[in-house]
């Protein structure tokens, strides 16, 4: 075991299955002579050429059709987007052709390939550097969506998502990327895609959570059993799409009582499937209604700090309040 944090644990993955197979191939802004944005991919053009770290130009739409093209011969492309609020313009590619080839080919062609991109606020990163996009692709069927929160959750998952036969979303928190550290197993293990994980056992209430709201959720729990003894059960998603329902419905049954927490507006947001799912299968074994909560219904994030703070609404003390308030009910 090796204590890594989230960004390093996103390279060194990367990198050793890029050194392990040929045929993966990086793709994207800035990711070859400046080597990423967040400095991922460092050194990887000369180590591993220029056919296989490849520069691209500011055209997201291209960036995603190329990686289809390179997928549908043979190759594993990972196309990164420099930050998820950008990937609008690939959106048609994603959702019109990788995703659904397989189903419109009946089966006969699929496109195993990455989309990485970092996503999420916190960092001052304002309108166009904040965006949470997960509801979005995890409303189409036939793209997976894996929204990793530790580091050894990133490392593992991300072996699975490039060897999974079809496109995999990879969201990467920029808030977690150095101030969560972790510890990370040694080998090129697998942590599978949708299964969701317990971080903490509990008794009294159900978290569910994903991503950096994971953390603070895990800190409210900690402070509420500190302070009235409350124990809480911490869900970590980890995948979106699929989603792991047995898991958290099994869970939910044990506690009796639900909360669901993340970043994105509130409205329509992945927390509200949750709820939802939670509602159909387990409605009578809860004995409060369910709890939601996320991020306010406004256009974007705001640069100024206290505006930034007020948008991130999931915020450990806004979730410990509310997580007492449901475990007195």
């Amino acid at each position: 075991m090796t204590e890594k944090n989230v960004v390093t644990a996103v390279r060194d993955a990367l990198h050793d299955e890029m050194a392990n197979d040929e045929r993966i191939v990086l793709l994207g802004e800035d990711v070859g002579a400046r080597g990423g944005v967040f400095r991922i991919s460092d050194g990887w053009m000369a180590e591993f050429g220029e056919e296989r770290v490849i520069d691209t130009p500011l055209a997201e739409s291209g960036i995603v059709g190329i990686a289809i093209g390179m997928a549908l011969h043979g190759l594993l492309p990972v196309a990164e987007i420099q930050f998820a609020d950008f990937i609008h313009p690939a959106f048609d590619q994603v959702v019109s052709e990788a995703a659904r080839l397989r189903y419109r080919s009946n089966g006969d062609f699929g496109v195993p390939m990455v989309i990485r991109t970092p996503y999420g606020g916190g960092i001052h990163g304002a309108l166009y550097h904040s965006q949470s996009i997960e509801a979005f692709y995890a409303h189409i069927p036939g793209i997976k969506v894996v929204v990793p929160a530790t580091p050894g959750d990133a490392a593992g998952l991300l072996r699975s998502a490039i060897q999974d036969p079809d496109p995999v979303l990879f969201l990467e928190h920029k808030k977690t990327y150095r101030s969560i550290k972790g510890e990370v197993a040694d080998g090129a293990y697998l942590t599978p895609i949708g299964v969701a994980e317990v971080k903490q056992e509990g008794d009294d209430l159900t978290c569910i959570s994903y991503g950096y709201s994971l953390h603070l959720c895990l800190d409210a729990a900690h402070r509420l059993a500190e302070d009235e003894g409350a124990s809480v059960e911490v869900v970590d998603v980890r995948t979106l799409a699929p989603l792991d329902v047995d898991t958290i419905v099994s869970s939910v049954r044990k506690t009796g009582k639900a909360m669901v927490v993340y970043e994105d507006n509130r409205t329509y947001g992945a927390g509200a499937e949750i709820a939802s799912t939670i509602a159909e299968q387990a409605l009578f074994d809860l004995d409060a209604p369910i709890l939601r909560i996320g991020g306010p219904d406004i256009p974007a994030m705001p640069f100024a700090a206290p505006l930034e703070h007020y948008f991130m609404e999931p915020e450990p003390d806004h979730i410990y309040a509310r997580m007492r308030e449901l475990a007195r009910a």
